[in-house]
């Protein structure tokens, strides 16, 4: 039986195969939705051959896929690229300029 090292050591992100961080959480989801898939197909009464080649087909683009994002922009770089998704390019201004340069003055206490 063959043993696998999960962590290499303290304080380090979790690697297997060269999969770090959250390309390990995509790979495992991947996988496990193409099997539900091919279950589910399968008990629905498809042909088993097409079951088989939808199985392996999903499974080899997902290990593809998660392979090459992790090569592609590594171990923190898709949270990056998700991140800067969210920020608008530029920032719109409608309101006219004097809005912004009004004074004004606290109310005399009584």
């Amino acid at each position: 039986m063959s043993n696998y090292n999960i962590n290499k050591g303290i304080g380090r992100t979790v690697e297997f195969k060269g999969l770090k961080a959250q390309y390990l959480f995509i790979f495992a989801g991947g996988l496990l939705g193409t099997l539900i898939l091919v279950m589910i197909l399968y008990m629905a009464g498809v042909n088993s051959f097409i079951c088989l080649f939808l199985g392996a087909g999903g499974a080899s683009l997902i290990v593809w896929q998660t392979f090459s994002l992790n090569k592609k922009y590594g171990e923190h770089g898709l949270m990056k690229v998700g991140a800067n998704k969210r920020h608008p390019r530029y920032i719109i201004c409608r309101k006219p300029v004097h809005r912004y340069l009004r004074i004004t003055t606290k109310p005399d206490a009584l």
